[in-house]
């Protein structure tokens, strides 16, 4: 394989799709040497067929509004490869969704799910719908009209979907409800349900805590612990909320937040009181973060800004694809930072991530640290089949032992000659090679 001959062909074949073409781009440069050292890769055009999705559909969604207005969206599912599992990969309802980022979500999620040893396979999806501002009865119609569409490509043994950005408890319940409703049957085809059809517990939390599990670890590689250090977070929704939490559990200072508006400096850190009111302030005004400095003296409040100039030990970017990039990561590895794991998919831009790798910082790349939330749908997957619910505690144990291995897999293909582990390397060759080796055993298809 020659990546940038493979490249080439992607970029006639998908013009403007950069999320995608960057995903792709970032995995294929990991593997390379690798996968050359396996002619029967090559012979079996694996890379050719890995980059390309099984199918994709597209469809319209047309819903009704409060006053009676007929409203249009286009909704997709991309089922990328289910070599090792059925396709699994959440729903994501944003003004901003379209074909490219799907596609570079799908396409991470092969591996992300390769890395948690889990049976499932990749897949992503969602809608141009925007959720926020609606009220219930919009959303539940839009939901149901959007799994009207759905329902027929997906099960409990073809294709999983779950949440993501703008598909919470509600949305889950209302496009559960009705895909119960058209295949008529009870199945675990949904994770992220509520406690009371087939949910499991810390499933909101999971993304957020295992990403703190996985920094944990990689802290404990060099001797160190979260204890004491001063934690940068962006965005907060589950995601930054769960690693908040977790975080300061353990001991850390967890210094920042941010949202559309700008992010908060809180240089006494979070606490359950501040985390209790972020979550009501959440729920109430789409993210906005200003009123914390209000609520909290000591405080600043920065408007239009990111958390990346603020010093820190460890950043964790929570919020969104590309929203670390080059100038930030200069400067805050020029303001002492030591540990970066990326929770959000593809949070940082390429030139951040070689930076970061140039320093010699520990970076965790997305698909390894985010891991927790996939994991434990997994594990509802596993507990709906077997039709029983754990408790908490097994179920943080299993996220716990899921986290590590992931990190024993990154240390193991990603070490370098000098003792630096590479991290991106080594969560892309590890996943990589999970699933090429299914694909060679299983032939051509």
């Amino acid at each position: 394989m020659k990546v940038q001959e493979l490249m080439a062909t992607l970029e006639r074949k998908h013009p403007g799709q950069s999320e995608y073409l960057q995903a792709v781009r970032e995995v294929l440069t990991s593997i390379e040497a690798v996968y050359n050292e396996h002619p029967e890769f090559e012979a079996l055009k694996i890379a050719e067929r890995l980059v390309e999705p099984d199918r994709i559909f597209t469809f319209k969604v047309p819903w009704v509004d409060d006053r009676g207005q007929v409203q249009l969206n286009l909704g997709y599912r991309v089922q990328f490869n289910n070599a090792i599992g059925p396709y699994k990969g959440g729903l994501r309802f944003h003004p901003s969704v379209n074909l490219s980022i799907l596609k570079f979500l799908g396409f991470e999620q092969i591996f992300k799910n390769a890395l948690t040893t889990l049976p499932m396979g990749g897949a992503k999806g969602g809608s141009d719908f925007n959720p926020k501002g609606k009220s219930d009865g919009e959303v539940m119609r839009f939901c149901q009209a959007f799994m009207t569409e759905l329902w027929r490509y997906i099960g409990p043994e073809t294709d999983v979907p779950a949440g993501d950005i703008g598909v919470g408890a509600r949305e889950v319940g209302y496009l559960y409800g009705m895909y119960r409703k058209l295949a008529r049957e009870n199945t675990g085809v949904l994770t992220g349900k509520g406690m009371t059809f087939g949910g499991s517990l810390i499933r909101p939390e999971a993304t957020g805590f295992g990403a703190v599990y996985f920094v944990s670890q990689m802290m404990q590689q060099h001797g160190d612990t979260l204890a004491g250090k001063r934690v940068s977070l962006s965005g907060f929704g589950n995601v930054a909320w769960g690693a908040a939490l977790k975080a300061t559990e353990v001991g850390a200072k967890v210094v920042t937040l941010s949202g559309p508006d700008g992010y908060i400096y809180d240089p006494d850190g979070l606490n359950a009181e501040k985390i209790d009111f972020m979550l009501e302030l959440r729920a109430s005004n789409n993210d906005i973060v200003a009123p914390y400095a209000e609520r909290f003296p000591g405080s600043t409040f920065v408007a239009g800004a990111r958390p990346w100039e603020v010093a820190v030990d460890v950043a964790m970017p929570c919020a969104t694809q590309n929203e670390l990039n080059g100038e930030d990561a200069a400067r805050l590895i020029a303001n002492g930072v030591r540990y970066v794991g990326e929770v959000s998919n593809m949070g940082c831009t390429p030139e951040a991530i070689d930076r970061f790798i140039e320093a010699r910082i520990p970076y965790g790349p997305g698909k390894a640290v985010n891991a927790g939330g996939v994991a434990i749908s997994g594990l509802e997957m596993t507990q709906n089949a077997m039709k029983l619910n754990w408790s908490r505690e097994e179920v943080d144990r299993r996220l716990h032992e899921i986290m590590s291995s992931i990190h024993a897999s990154c240390v193991r293909y990603g070490t370098e000659a000098d003792g630096y582990v590479n991290y991106m390397k080594g969560a892309n060759i590890a996943g990589f090679m999970k699933v090429a080796r299914s694909m060679v055993e299983q032939g051509i298809l």
